[in-house]
């Protein structure tokens, strides 16, 4: 319960429209949630400097988060149209915005495609737009907050068996 209250304080803070969506319901639970592990991924296992994995050659600022977007296809329509709505809306020239990075971007068969991107916070309504005013039509959109939990996932099987 402190966690949650504690989360429900930052994210009032931090970004006040959230905090109203937060309350309605179990995707504000499921994102309230996924946002609340997230930093705990990242400390809860400190591990001496010794078995500490170097870091990247560019890693993130620390206002940086990962975003997973699901760009679901538009099954009424075959994917020439889908293309010709994307690029008539300017899809491919505004998404993603300039200086975000793209972690991955897959196809997922069946689904469409699933993009991953390092959004710095302040830049997140920025990202949020570009997808509003060129995607929706061609996509139907879904937005996680994700993190890399490779590291620690690693380090979990080697300290604690398989």
């Amino acid at each position: 319960m402190l966690i949650a209250s504690a989360f429900a304080g930052f994210c009032a803070e931090r970004f006040p429209t959230w905090s109203a969506s937060l309350r309605r319901g179990v995707p504000g639970v499921a994102l309230a949630a996924s946002l609340a592990i997230a930093p705990l991924a990242y400390g809860a296992d400190p591990a001496p400097a010794a078995t500490t994995a170097a870091a990247p050659a560019s890693a993130p600022a620390d206002d940086t988060f990962l975003l997973t977007i699901f760009l679901r296809h538009d099954e009424s329509k075959p994917l020439p149209q889908i293309n010709d709505q994307l690029r008539a809306q300017g899809f491919f020239k505004t998404f993603p915005p300039p200086g975000i990075e793209v972690v991955s971007w897959y196809v997922m068969m069946g689904i469409g495609q699933v993009v991953t991107l390092r959004v710095p916070a302040s830049r997140l309504r920025e990202v949020n737009r570009a997808i509003e005013s060129t995607a929706w039509g061609g996509y139907r959109t879904e937005f996680y907050p994700t993190y890399d939990y490779k590291a620690q996932a690693q380090q979990m099987r080697a300290t604690e068996g398989k």
